[in-house]
């Protein structure tokens, strides 16, 4: 249980992990549940396989289909996908997206990654964002017509193949892609056939300090207690500027953040006040999908994914790249799903295949794989065995 020696809140990693599962609705899935509040519960769902981004969603709502979160997106537009977390494409609340942009544009960006001679000056990206902006404002367009209008409004460098790019070379400009994201010029449009599309999805950033601790705060209330290195990673921001933004947002002038103990993390921050905690660990299997925010964003990670599953769930530590098996709220195996029409093959590999799951869990399993099956409109079945997880659902 939370106990609070002199003031200061010790919180140990069972009562941490059932917070998050009970914030992030998958410790059950939440009754009439928004597509567009289950993204906002997780802070964003990964999108770069749209297929993925729609089971994140449908398991955090009941009754909720992969239908639900296209209509979001394309009809409703209470969703907007786009350059978000770590500038990966993310799909995220358009209400929100203010805040977002707001957050993300005013985010120090490291050392330029480009060889010196596909580097762009700042003053020629400021040129780009602004080109794009003026191209997508009122019109979907390709990447390709959209290339064909920055180089219109800027000049030939900014169309200099110089960026690799998939077994090609990219033009000059594409480099600031995600950044004409970030600052709310860019977002994805519906397909034209397989081809995407880019517009502007017209929302002004707030601006970046009271973006950015609106963001530590909404943060910390899913995924705390966290430290600044843990909300760095997460963005993929700089450590160092991260420790400076909690600092502002815990000192007198503001006091919005609370430092506990954490179990396993030393020193941690959660919201002010927010230091109630599930009396009860995390009970119940879930399947999530490929870059589930669930498990990119909790840390620390080797007490989600302990012992095997520190090896054999994750890339070189990356999370995201398997999905995972969940039992009692840590990862407990890896699967994959094959589809052949609506039917729908479930294929699960515990990490420790010598013990048989128990009927109990068998059955809640199978309770799972129905859901998936509901979420992707089709039927699943399931099989455990051992599975090569290499393939994308």
């Amino acid at each position: 249980m939370t106990t609070r020696a002199r003031g200061y809140v010790t919180v140990t990693w069972p009562e941490a992990n059932a917070r998050r599962l009970a914030r992030q609705h998958l410790s059950g899935p939440a009754p009439g549940l928004s597509p567009a509040d289950a993204v906002g519960a997780m802070l964003g769902t990964h999108a770069q396989v749209l297929s993925a981004a729609e089971l994140s969603v449908g398991l955090r709502g009941a009754g909720l289909t992969r239908t639900d979160v296209r209509t979001a997106l394309w009809t409703d537009r209470s969703l907007v996908k786009t350059f978000g977390p770590r500038g990966t494409v993310h799909l995220l609340p358009a209400a929100d997206l203010p805040l977002w942009t707001g957050a993300l544009s005013a985010v120090p960006t490291g050392p330029n990654p480009f060889p010196k001679d596909a580097r762009m000056t700042p003053e020629q990206v400021e040129e780009v964002v602004a080109a794009i902006g003026a191209a997508l404002t009122g019109a979907e367009l390709t990447v390709d017509e959209l290339s064909d209008e920055v180089v219109a409004r800027t000049g030939p460098w900014a169309g200099d193949l110089v960026m690799p790019g998939f077994q090609t070379m990219w033009p000059r400009w594409r480099q600031v892609l995600h950044l004409a994201g970030h600052r709310g010029a860019l977002a994805y449009a519906p397909n034209r056939g397989r081809r995407a599309t880019y517009t502007n999805p017209g929302y002004t950033p707030l601006p970046g300090p009271e973006a950015q601790a609106e963001l530590v705060e909404r943060y910390l209330y899913a995924y705390g207690p966290a430290t600044p290195a843990h909300f760095a990673r997460w963005l993929a921001a700089p450590k160092r500027w991260a420790e400076g933004l909690f600092a502002s947002l815990a000192g007198s002038g503001s006091g919005a953040i609370e430092e506990v103990a954490f179990e396993g993390a030393g020193p941690a921050w959660v919201v002010a006040g927010d230091t109630e905690f599930p009396a009860e660990p995390a009970r119940g299997v879930r399947l999530l999908p490929y870059f589930d925010a669930f498990a990119i964003a909790s840390q620390p990670r080797e007490r989600l994914f302990p012992g095997r599953a520190f090896e054999r769930a994750l890339a070189g530590g990356q999370a995201g790249n398997y999905p995972v098996l969940l039992v009692d709220g840590t990862v407990a195996g890896v699967w994959h799903q094959r589809r052949s029409g609506k039917r729908i093959t479930v294929t699960v590999e515990p990490l420790e295949p010598s013990e048989p799951l128990p009927a109990g869990r068998l059955r809640a399993l199978e309770d799972e794989v129905e859901r998936v099956g509901a979420i992707m409109e089709g039927v699943a079945e399931l099989t455990v065995g051992t599975v090569s997880v290499g393939a994308h659902a």
